[in-house]
């Protein structure tokens, strides 16, 4: 089975109604994966799933939960690779908000992006508090888990600002990733060589 058919069976099971209501549909799982992909702290395989499931899904088998965990492993070491590249980031989700921000995907890859970052916070914002912030304000705006801060009231009810966040999201990404694993030290692969 190719990695696209093993998605597609993912996306199937991440969004039939059978989950739990706090469990996380495909979009925000892909959301839930990239935050962790970029934390400098990796919680455990086991901790991540049962994070992102909320509570044990019912499988049908022994082998669906294999499946389905070893494709979630897969898609994390997939985002990890795309970020360490030099292509923007994929998202699997319109980068627009639509007239419904609270039914859109991207504001459910958002909330699933922030559940990443909730999971291992300190490890976020220990060295470099106020870069981290400043990347993950567009984030945490469109997510609108913090409408209720006044500040974020303010940048919700200004839409062309909102507009412009959401544009700003992949590269966000890229830059999140290259401030969290490679602040200064670049890796030797990626120092200039000398002839």
């Amino acid at each position: 089975m190719s990695f696209a058919e093993q998605l597609n069976r993912l996306q199937a099971f991440l969004d039939a109604d059978e989950l739990h209501d706090e469990a996380l549909d495909y979009v925000a799982a892909h959301g839930f994966l990239t935050a962790l992909s970029i934390c400098t702290e990796q919680p455990s395989e086991r901790e991540w799933i049962d994070a992102l499931f909320s509570e044990p899904p019912h499988y049908r088998s022994d082998e669906e939960r294999a499946d389905i965990e070893a494709t979630l492993i897969q898609l994390k070491s997939h985002i990890a690779r795309q970020l360490a590249s030099d292509d923007e980031p994929e998202i699997p989700c319109e980068l627009d908000l639509g007239d419904e921000p609270d039914d859109s995907d991207l504001r459910g890859w958002c909330i699933g992006f922030m559940e990443g970052v909730f999971l291992r916070e300190a490890a976020w914002f220990e060295d470099a508090e106020d870069e981290v912030s400043e990347l993950l304000l567009p984030i945490m705006a469109v997510s609108g888990l913090f409408d209720d801060q006044p500040e974020f009231s303010d940048i919700a009810r200004d839409r062309n600002m909102i507009d412009d966040m959401v544009e700003q999201i992949p590269e966000l990404l890229t830059a999140l990733f290259l401030l969290c694993n490679a602040p200064d030290e670049k890796p030797a692969l990626l120092k200039p060589r000398h002839h």
